[in-house]
């Protein structure tokens, strides 16, 4: 593979560059996959969009995994679509309005289940945002918010649970690393351990927690809160929500409509088939096969699969036999649901074209190249961390950046004798981070979708808080990592200084407080 060096950069910055400034994320990336096309056929513009089309876009879709979460994704919006259209989003609204008699109670049960939806990422934000979503609406948290739980809490927590569809992916690579360099230890073991050195994906679910508690926000994000307490107005006045009319509308059926656990069990569906579909297809059948070898081995994209049509026939049979809807108006329903996900699935494929034409042009490669040369060994966490976040943050990928910066990243901490946990650790949380603040990320587009917020809306709001965290993570996580100073000591040092952040920088969301602002005004 050719390295194009410098240039190598241009295809993911001008597709970020163009998102920011024009707000209008699937043009952006269009021009970001063409550009690198017309890099890799010598400028030659037909060569160039012909390959955008054929080589990097349909090239995506011809990928199993790839097609298999645009499916779900569909599924999942049409299975969302039947609990809407027979009142379901209703109940659930309704149940939960009794329960979260406060704000402050709502977003922590939101960031509640985006702890217990362990299991996976992609599964996690779409059923924790549209679950959430009405609730959050009638009590005037904006959309914004939503969307940043939502996001915080679902890549955090899948990537540093022993059992998770993350598993696999992040012990093949430490596994692929040692056994280049020789070294007899267990990648598995070595997962675990460095679960402690994820100081981003750690802090950043405490700092979301002392963001609800604290009822404090800073930047865009205390922005778009005020203006939702004030006026109650959840989408900013102008927005584009990543999801269509047919999921924005929340219905209740004339007469009979589900009830709090009709509109639960489809969900619920979901999450079991999920669970089992993940051991079974793993191999956990086998007697000699542990749950988190299965959890590891399993095909996700397949899981989710059956777990979303699952769910959604599962919510078509509940409408039909309680005589909510008829045959006709479920597949209406499903139809509708799943069109709403159309938006989505193109800024999917999109962002997937340009982690393709990454790869082809070494764009990371180049980036991780950099780093190579004479370096303490104590900077290496450190440099690692940053490193990865922004190739995360370039091409959108955390897999894609795991995958290229691990084997780079192992042998770089063995040849000068850097931490290797700390090292390890680094990667895999970077990943995450460049992730949350990147608006061609596919978890932070799913993100958006599930909580019908506008895309570069959701980025803006949740991009000074994962930099706060992040710069948290490296001054007093990595850096004193690569000293040898244990997480025991580094991780409540950085809880603390992310509380004093909020508490100094932070002003009051609490309604009370926002109507004195308003009359002093």
């Amino acid at each position: 593979m050719d390295n194009y060096g410098l240039i190598s950069l241009l295809p993911p910055l001008l597709a970020i560059i163009l998102a920011w400034w024009s707000k209008e994320v699937i043009i952006s990336l269009f021009l970001g996959v063409f550009s690198g096309a017309l890099i890799l056929s010598n400028y030659n513009p037909i060569a160039g969009f012909v390959s955008t089309l054929d080589n990097y876009m349909l090239g995506s879709l011809a990928d199993s995994w790839n097609a298999g979460i645009i499916i779900f994704l569909l599924s999942m919006g049409g299975m969302i679509g039947i609990i809407n259209k027979a009142g379901g989003v209703v109940a659930i609204g309704e149940y939960v309005a009794k329960k979260a008699k406060t704000i402050k109670n709502t977003l922590l049960v939101t960031w509640s289940m985006g702890v217990l939806i362990f299991f996976d990422d992609y599964a996690n934000t779409l059923i924790v945002g549209n679950t959430m979503r009405p609730i959050t609406d009638k009590m005037k948290v904006s959309r914004e918010k939503l969307s940043f739980v939502v996001d915080l809490t679902a890549a955090a927590v899948s990537s540093i649970v022993p059992i998770s569809t993350w598993i696999a992916f992040e012990v093949g690579v430490i596994k692929d690393g040692f056994q280049n360099l020789g070294i007899e230890q267990s990648a598995y073991s070595t997962f675990v351990q460095s679960i402690p050195y994820r100081f981003y994906s750690i802090l950043a679910l405490i700092f979301a927690l002392i963001i609800i508690y604290t009822m404090k926000d800073f930047g865009p994000m205390y922005t778009a809160e005020h203006r939702a307490r004030t006026t109650g107005e959840t989408l900013r006045p102008g927005s584009t929500p990543m999801v269509s009319k047919e999921l924005e509308e929340v219905e209740k059926p004339e007469g009979a409509s589900f009830n709090i656990f009709d509109a639960f069990f489809p969900i619920l569906v979901v999450i079991v088939v999920t669970i089992f579909g993940l051991w079974y297809n793993g191999g956990g059948a086998a007697s000699d096969v542990s749950i988190q070898t299965a959890f590891g081995d399993a095909d996700a994209s397949v899981v989710l699969l059956w777990a979303s049509f699952a769910g959604g026939f599962t919510a078509g049979i509940l409408a039909l036999v309680k005589g909510i809807l008829n045959i006709s108006k479920v597949v209406e329903s499903w139809i509708d649901g799943a069109k709403s996900m159309f938006i989505a699935t193109m800024i999917l494929i999109l962002a997937w074209s340009i982690g393709g034409i990454t790869d082809d042009l070494g764009t990371a490669d180049y980036l991780v190249g950099i780093l190579e040369g004479n370096l303490p060994g104590f900077l290496i966490p450190v440099l690692l961390f940053v490193i990865s976040a922004f190739i995360a943050f370039t091409i959108g990928s955390s897999w894609g950046t795991v995958a290229i910066v691990m084997p780079l990243a192992i042998p770089l901490a063995y040849n000068i004798a850097s931490p290797m946990l700390p090292a390890i650790g680094a990667v895999l949380t970077a990943a995450v981070m460049g992730d949350h603040c990147s608006p061609i990320s596919d978890t932070t587009i799913m993100s958006s979708t599930a909580s019908a917020v506008d895309h570069m809306d959701h980025v803006t709001t949740q991009l000074p808080y994962a930099l706060t965290v992040g710069a948290v993570a490296a001054l007093f996580g990595f850096l004193p990592a690569g000293f040898g100073v244990s997480p025991i000591i580094t991780l409540p040092v950085g809880v603390i200084v992310l509380y004093l952040i909020v508490q100094v920088f932070g002003k009051s969301v609490k309604e009370e407080k926002l109507e004195d602002v308003s009359m002093d005004h």
